[in-house]
């Protein structure tokens, strides 16, 4: 009796050690862009994480390279933006990397834009349209609102993975939510000035923030989504320039700057290349820098 008293004993420590170890274990976590990577690291900070584009890369294109692959397969979440934006590769990277963890959003699969109201959707698609998402634009993350709202989604997701860290993963969101709306305030008195000023822009990347800080963008210098500028379309953006409201030419940190160059000199206008995301330049280190670049660069326009 004493003996299988013993081994209860040994099992149950046993046991107790290897709930304990599994609370303690850190989440990997596979971030489609470098902004949810950001993102997770304010949530999760003892968390392994990994970004598998940066934002010199363009989101809609990326290879399932094997250390892509590699990643997934030992990851516990994957963060991504949703809305279709990695439609072209990520069911790819999910089927070699046969981890069933990230094959659905029941288990550690995450899709920002599910939580939040996208802009532009669209009702039907066809190619005729180019490059468009029928779920909404998924550039969601300068849209400082809705970030928000994804963290609060994303520390639930969380929690439901690691229950053990419940308390940890409140008091992160806690803070991030404390500063998120403190910078929120901030921000939108610094860009007041920006209010009302109309840009030509490359795509709708930065769909978002000028939606929130009030700038219109009248003109794209893609001819529909996805494909280049063309001479003829360049001549049609340089046309609309002689009304003299243009205040800059936008264009993303991983797009070519050829065309809005060109335009730029013709029509004596600044061309803009604005951080897509954490990293995108120098200043841009986290979500909060990436917000601050943004703006001073658009501030520093000649006008």
């Amino acid at each position: 009796m004493r003996i299988n008293s013993n081994l209860a004993k040994v099992a149950a420590l046993a046991l107790t050690l290897g709930y304990s170890s599994l609370a303690s274990a850190e989440l990997n976590i596979f971030a489609c862009e470098p902004e949810y990577a950001a993102l997770a690291k304010e949530l999760a900070p003892d968390a392994k994480i990994y970004s598998a584009t940066t934002a010199m890369q363009d989101p809609h294109q990326v290879q399932a390279r094997p250390s892509l692959i590699a990643k997934m397969r030992q990851a516990d979440l994957a963060i991504c933006a949703g809305a279709d934006l990695e439609v072209g590769w990520l069911p790819m990277l999910q089927m070699k990397s046969s981890n069933a963890k990230v094959r659905s959003t029941d288990q550690g699969l995450f899709f920002a834009a599910d939580h939040i109201d996208t802009l532009d959707k669209l009702a039907s698609v066809d190619r005729s349209m180019g490059d468009v998402h029928a779920q909404g634009n998924p550039h969601l993350h300068f849209s400082p609102q809705r970030v928000l709202k994804v963290a609060e989604a994303l520390s639930q997701k969380l929690i439901s993975l690691d229950p053990a860290s419940k308390a940890q993963y409140q008091s992160a969101l806690r803070e991030f939510s404390a500063k998120w709306n403190q910078a929120i305030v901030q921000w939108e008195v610094k860009a007041a000035p920006l209010k009302g000023k109309k840009v030509i822009a490359y795509h709708s990347n930065f769909r978002y923030l000028f939606n929130w800080i009030g700038i219109e963008q009248v003109g794209d210098l893609e001819p529909k989504p996805g494909l280049p500028p063309s001479s003829s379309h360049l001549a049609s953006l340089l046309k609309r320039t002689e009304v003299g409201d243009v205040m800059a030419i936008i264009v993303a940190s991983y797009q070519s700057e050829r065309g809005a160059e060109w335009l730029g000199e013709r029509a004596n206008l600044p061309v803009v290349v604005l951080p897509m995301s954490v990293g995108g330049n120098s200043q841009s280190q986290d979500l909060f820098s990436l917000y601050d670049s943004v703006i001073d660069l658009l501030l520093n326009l000649k006008q």
